[in-house]
């Protein structure tokens, strides 16, 4: 058996580095600091993992040059790179837009177009598309066009009209049908992103009920009469509420037929604990980690590794609690985090220099690829023990049935372990803010 480990250590300027493990590494039936890998006990279903083609990721796309431009997608597509299998697409304009739209301003949707993504999201798609051809997406709307809604804005929340409830399941097959004939597929959708927070961005407000309602009644039966079959998704937002969501919206026969699956967001806490609650409940439905970002904090060297390690943290407690797919937020921001039309800006993985010419690759980016590069599309899940909560662990069996294993450190202290697995232990040290994955 072949086993590669790869390394991140931000002190030893290591960044996925490579290195095959040789035999001195291997002991045998050690009692003490062992982490048991348990391929016999598998657990969920994993789809992949991706970002999101915003447009203000677009734009940047849009300033590079021809050269960097197919390097960056080699690094986010490419199995060279992050090996991206999903994407995450804004139905009409997001905070991180540079302005606000939607596809229509008439009740007849006579006038639906989606010309202003063909300016700078759609080509970048397509470009991804060129490198990774079965890359699966999921959209998410953050406002239906203001005329649907109560306050007549696409920001500040609001509430969709009844009267326009069967005009907006329209307008969303619109928007699919329309980027099926970009020759993008739409694989899921969520009802809206974030449900239960009025922004000053792009946002609207439905309650559990209203949710359930306009996904059953509406969406689920129009995408039926129209032969779509993107799956739909509920929530969109965090998960401090994620189970109560799940609970109240999933209580009829109607609504597990309509509904595929319960999104969630990371801005509120771990609550990992909701996740295995929900996978346990409802084991048929799918559950999508949608969005996550950290504060824009200019490359300071301490907070962009703090940053990387808050994702892995992350990545760890979803996965080992349930979880189908992550996504993370914006593929590509400028050195200022955004553009953002309503100046929320924040970090990406890779992100422009100042002027513009090139991009900065943040450990983050290395740290999600312990995951990516190696948690492949069809993985399982398996069991593990480990002898203290000082490493952070999480292991997947491949299609091709190579073992994938991730370890954490966080603390300001290195960790010795005995890593055992099909009668196999390999014997190594964890540095102190570190990562590290195994490959057998």
């Amino acid at each position: 058996m072949e086993i590669y480990k790869y390394e991140t250590n931000y002190k030893r300027n290591l960044f996925f580095n490579k290195t095959k493990v040789t035999s001195k590494k291997i002991l045998k039936n050690p009692e003490y600091q062992v982490i048991n890998i348990y391929p016999e006990i598998k657990y969920q279903d994993f789809i992949g993992f991706g970002g999101a083609f915003t447009q203000s990721s677009g734009i940047n796309f849009s300033k590079l040059s021809d050269e960097k431009k197919d390097s960056l997608i080699k690094d986010y597509f490419s199995k060279d790179g992050l090996d991206y299998s999903l994407g995450r697409l804004t139905i009409g304009s997001s905070d991180f837009s540079d302005k606000s739209y939607s596809y229509s301003k008439k009740s007849d949707l006579s006038d639906f177009s989606i010309d202003e993504d063909k300016n700078y999201i759609i080509p970048l798609i397509k470009k991804a598309i060129d490198t990774k051809k079965d890359l699966k997406f999921l959209a998410s709307p953050w406002s239906p066009p203001k005329f649907m809604k109560s306050n007549k804005m696409l920001v500040l929340g609001g509430k969709l009209l009844d009267k326009y409830k069967q005009t907006y399941a329209n307008y969303l097959v619109k928007y699919i049908k329309a980027y099926e004939k970009e020759r993008i597929n739409i694989d899921y959708i969520t009802v809206q992103n974030e449900p239960n927070a009025v922004q000053t961005w792009e946002s609207c407000i439905y309650t559990d009920k209203e949710e359930a309602e306009f996904a059953i009644k509406y969406l689920y039966p129009t995408f039926q009469n129209n032969n779509i079959n993107t799956k739909i998704f509920i929530w969109d937002q965090n998960r401090e509420k994620l189970f109560t969501r799940a609970i109240s919206e999933l209580n009829s026969n109607d609504a597990l037929k309509a509904i595929s699956g319960i999104a969630f967001h990371w801005y509120t806490g771990d609550h990992f604990e909701n996740i295995k609650l929900v996978s346990e409940t409802f084991p048929g439905k799918l559950l999508f980690h949608t969005e996550i970002c950290t504060g824009f904090s200019h490359f300071k060297p301490n907070e962009e590794l703090k940053n990387a390690e808050m994702y892995a943290h992350d990545i760890i407690g979803d996965l080992n609690n349930g979880v189908n797919a992550y996504f993370d937020w914006n593929l590509l921001l400028d050195h200022k985090g955004g553009p953002n039309h309503k100046l929320n800006y924040c970090n990406s993985p890779i992100m422009l220099n100042n002027d513009w010419s090139d991009y900065i690759k943040t450990p983050t980016y290395y740290y999600i690829g312990h995951f990516s590069k190696l948690i492949k599309p069809g993985a399982r899940r398996l069991a593990f023990s480990r002898y203290t909560d000082s490493i952070e662990v999480t292991s997947f069996i491949n299609p091709d049935n190579s073992i994938a294993i991730v370890l954490l450190n966080k603390n300001d202290h290195n960790k010795e372990y005995n890593l055992c697995i099909n009668g196999t232990t390999i014997h190594d040290n964890l540095d102190s803010h570190a990562i590290v994955s195994y490959i057998l």
